[in-house]
């Protein structure tokens, strides 16, 4: 996490931009056809904003982070219990439903070099006076990754970097083979499932996986606990589920974990790895970095470790790694709240963030759980009062999150049929910190949210939190390495045009939703300034951290119920739902062009690879001491046919244009009878955006738009199904998702074509 010195000054001159509204604007620019800001809207949200003011976010956040709250914890039974009696007293309907998930718990983990020299790994984490939960060990996990491989390996030891393919690439270069070691890779780049993944795909033994002080400690800002970042024997605790093949309990894929369930064995489910992994902190992997021998490390290779950094794998260190798991079934707790809807009760707005921590989880996730309790206390009271919302909310506390969303995929996977028909929005919040709106989702939806940030204020900045949105925008835009896309971002910023929403991919609760149902979905957050990465998954993400280097006036808790608070009452309360899909359109547009422009680098990188090689150019240029044979030639790049795709494209930007401005004629005057059947229309449309055989090789994934990559973790893949067989070179699967995407565009654009015409009687 980058502490480079923020610019003041031209944040200042970025801000001094006459903005598209103010945040003390009463009527700001509408989407068109919704009046979801009408000025009755508005006062329902200022006595909102009053309640979540006034909500006790310091009690909460001190009473469920006092002890450690993983799958399986009293205490994280203990909070749900007490988040259900808290729903319950504002007015909700609340239950909790429970499933029953495979949950591998390690026994005992160890780390011992035993040449060139000896030395037994820490793997703990020591209680720091100033962090005043820090000194409990019961229940605490040990440095721990779940559904990685179990068992006893010795043998030699290889850095990998951060362990993703480009560095397995150049380890090939080098004439480095993983095949029979243990490999060693440092946080960062890529999501931490990957990094074992691809060792276990090359053939290593064991994995693990540390954070190196450039990347997350004392080369980024002071250690816990005089600043914030990670400390020495501070360890990043996680999941390394192959959830890019599907989430949820890797036993039951596709369906509930619940009594009848029929379950995969262990060695069955494609989602679980086979090769023991372990996290551990930088100061636990210096002696073992400090013995490599072989090729020097390339430059981009190296840490901030006072050492040189090497490669390895010649032979001269073994190291032995023991991971004992015992196989388990744990119950998972989901508190589900329901308000039911004074005129809509079969629409549904849902709501969700999740409890379930590595440890003690007050930044992540139980400050975003702050914020959700206190919308529901807010919106009890407004009920009491006469204001409940027209549409039915849904509010959820997930468990499981953590190991692979198993909380959220498995409700969904029980409830599929019922959401399809009736859920209008999914509203996704985690952890929280402090700076600037985070914001991702389904792109017709951008107007909504962008509309929201220029109502709520930024409580550093004292301006809109759109207005502080759109110059960081602009100051990222100058950043010499900045891609095309955030450019673009920053010429509408310029305009005072929306901002674009983030494309998902997966890492929270929303991936259900979208990607296997295909429902309308928001994920917002706030960040960029203040700590919490240097304690993430680990013991010290405490409440004293939090309190001291996240957000010490608890004042983006309060803003972040008000953000997401405004997406769920807007949506449950608009006389049509606020979707702008020309949005969607012109989003569209910008993945298909990515995609051929993708293609061009692609042909003309593989071309000059091709002839460098033949030239004899790397051999030429290569170092005589640290030799770099020429890289596996990319696989050539053919003609692509792209125009089914680009013909879809273009008549759904035309189709969108229209119903957007239909709406906007006369979404406000109709009668309720032909609105409910236009929202009725409106709830399913994304679904026609599946496709019923799923991504290749991951069935549960359906979203021909948005799907987490199967070989970047995290990061999302727009248009997937095209994009990742234009990058692995499968040509007849591209032709084929050309045509399915093109498919489901024309599908989606013909339940526009039918709004519209019904509009038009």
């Amino acid at each position: 996490m980058s502490k480079i010195p923020f610019p003041w000054a031209v944040l200042a001159a970025a801000l001094s931009l006459p903005p598209a509204a103010s945040a003390a604007d009463p009527s700001p620019r509408l989407i068109g056809y919704d009046a979801i800001a009408s000025a009755a809207q508005i006062a329902v949200e200022q006595r909102f904003d009053r309640q979540v003011e006034q909500a006790d976010y310091r009690g909460w956040l001190q009473q469920w982070s006092a002890a450690p709250n993983q799958v399986g914890a009293p205490h994280n039974l203990a909070n749900a219990q007490d988040i259900q009696r808290r729903f319950q007293s504002y007015g909700w309907e609340a239950r909790i439903e429970e499933y029953q998930v495979y949950w591998p718990a390690p026994r005992s983990v160890e780390v011992e070099l035993l040449a060139p020299t000896a030395y037994r790994a820490r793997l703990s984490e020591p209680a720091l006076p100033a962090d005043r939960t820090s000194a409990q060990t019961q229940d605490v996990l040990p440095p721990y990754v779940i559904y990685g491989g179990s068992g006893e390996v010795t043998a030699d030891l290889v850095y990998v970097n951060y362990g993703l393919a480009e560095d397995y690439r150049l380890l090939a270069q080098q004439g480095v083979d993983v095949k029979g070691k243990i490999v060693i890779a440092r946080y960062g780049k890529g999501w931490r499932g990957l990094k074992p993944r691809l060792a276990q795909e090359h053939g290593a033994v064991g994995t693990l996986i540390y954070s190196d002080p450039r990347d997350d400690g004392y080369f980024q800002d002071v250690a816990y606990p005089d600043g914030p970042a990670r400390s020495e024997w501070s360890v990043q605790r996680g999941s390394v589920l192959n959830f890019a093949r599907y989430p949820g309990d890797p036993l039951t894929p596709g369906t509930p974990s619940i009594a009848g369930t029929p379950r995969l064995s262990p060695d069955e489910a494609a989602s679980v790895l086979r090769i023991p992994t372990v996290p551990i902190s930088w100061g636990d992997a210096r002696p073992l970095l400090a013995v490599l021998g072989g090729p020097i490390a390339p430059e981009s290779w190296r840490g901030a470790l006072p050492l040189t950094y090497r490669v390895g794998g010649d032979g001269k260190v073994r190291l032995r790694l023991k991971v004992d798991n015992e196989a388990q079934t744990r119950t998972l707790y989901n508190v589900i709240a329901t308000l039911a809807g004074s005129e809509q009760p079969d629409q549904w707005v849902v709501r969700g963030n999740h409890r379930d921590a590595w440890v003690l989880g007050a930044a992540d996730p139980l400050s975003g759980t702050a914020a959700l309790l206190a919308e529901a206390q807010a919106i009890g009271a407004l009920a009491r009062q006469g204001e409940r919302p027209k549409r039915t909310l849904v509010y959820a506390s997930w468990d499981g999150e953590e190991a692979g969303l198993l909380g959220s995929t498995e409700w969904v996977e029980q409830h599929a049929d019922e959401l399809r028909a009736k859920a209008v929005l999914y509203v996704n919040t985690d952890g929280n910190g402090r700076g600037f709106l985070e914001a991702g989702g389904s792109h017709a939806l951008q107007a909504l949210v962008n509309q929201i940030a220029a109502q709520v204020r930024d409580p550093d900045s004292g301006v809109s939190v759109q207005q502080r949105w759109r110059a960081k925008v602009r100051l990222d835009a100058l950043a010499g390495d900045a891609r095309p896309a955030l450019k673009e971002a920053a010429q509408r910023a310029e305009r005072g045009e929306d901002l674009p929403l983030k494309a998902l991919g997966s890492g929270s609760d929303y991936s259900p939703f979208l990607q296997h149902l295909g429902l309308p979905t928001l994920d917002l957050g706030y960040g960029g300034h203040g700590g919490g990465g240097g304690v993430y998954h680990s013991l010290y993400d405490s409440y004293d951290y939090f309190a001291r280097f996240i957000d010490p006036g608890f004042q983006y808790l309060p803003l972040l119920a008000k953000t997401a608070g405004r997406a769920v009452l807007r949506t449950a309360n608009a006389p049509v739902l606020p979707q702008r899909f020309q949005d969607l359109a012109t989003a569209i547009d910008g993945f298909a062009r990515q995609l051929k422009q993708q293609a061009d680098a692609q042909r003309t990188t593989a071309a000059t690879e091709k002839r460098l090689a033949e030239s004899g150019a790397y051999a030429a240029a290569s170092h005589p001491d640290r030799p770099l044979a020429a890289p596996t030639p990319a696989p050539t790049v053919p003609a692509l046919d792209f125009s089914a795709l680009d013909k879809a494209v273009a008549r759904l930007a035309e189709s969108a244009k229209q119903l957007d401005r239909r709406l906007a004629e006369h979404g406000p005057s109709l009668p309720p009878a032909r609105r409910a059947g236009i929202n009725a229309a409106i709830q399913r449309l994304d679904q026609a955006l599946l496709t019923p055989e799923g991504l290749p090789g991951r069935q549960w994934y359906r979203n021909l738009i948005y799907a987490p990559g199967l070989a970047t973790g995290y990061e999302v893949k727009t248009l997937p199904g095209i994009r990742e067989a234009l990058e692995d070179g499968r040509w007849d699967d591209l032709a084929r998702y050309v045509d399915r995407t093109a498919a489901a565009l024309d599908a989606y654009r013909a339940g526009l074509v039918a709004l519209e015409a019904e509009l038009a009687r």
